[in-house]
């Protein structure tokens, strides 16, 4: 394998990123359009990671930090690149951001339905958290 390059997002990376989540990802987000995307990078440039083997898009994840917790979104990884540590490398670049911002704790957004993901986070040293449920409220119609 050649040696993955790990890099912050850049405006010129969101469609291509867009993309590469209907391949990847596991699952839709209400902001997973140009203008979600497009809002996060504005507001923290590193926060979108991307892993890339020359030159090709091969994983993300959105290492959001917001002053007081650290939060993991749309790890993901090209079905033809899993197993390969791959996914290993983006959450250590996440987990190395958020000790350098501050933050003392990270949580990940991961599909109760996902096995292979549930799979891939223990193995990173994740446990789910089953005092807590998540809740939400669109915001939008």
């Amino acid at each position: 394998m050649s040696e993955l390059r790990v890099r912050a997002a850049g405006p010129d990376d969101l469609d291509g990123v867009l993309a590469f989540w209907k391949t990847a990802a596991e699952g839709t987000s209400i902001s997973d359009d140009r203008d979600g995307v497009e809002r996060l990078v504005a507001r923290d440039p590193e926060a979108l990671i991307l892993g890339e083997l020359d030159c090709e898009l091969v994983g993300t994840v959105v290492a959001g930090f917001d002053g007081w917790r650290c939060h993991l979104y749309r790890l993901a990884v090209h079905p033809d690149h899993r197993r390969r540590g791959i996914a290993s490398a983006l959450l250590a670049a996440a987990e190395e951001r958020f000790v350098r911002l501050g933050g003392r704790r990270a949580d990940a957004m991961v599909l109760q339905r996902n096995e292979t993901a549930h799979r891939a986070w223990g193995a990173a040293g994740y446990a789910p958290e089953e005092r807590w449920r998540r809740w939400v409220k669109p915001l939008t119609g």
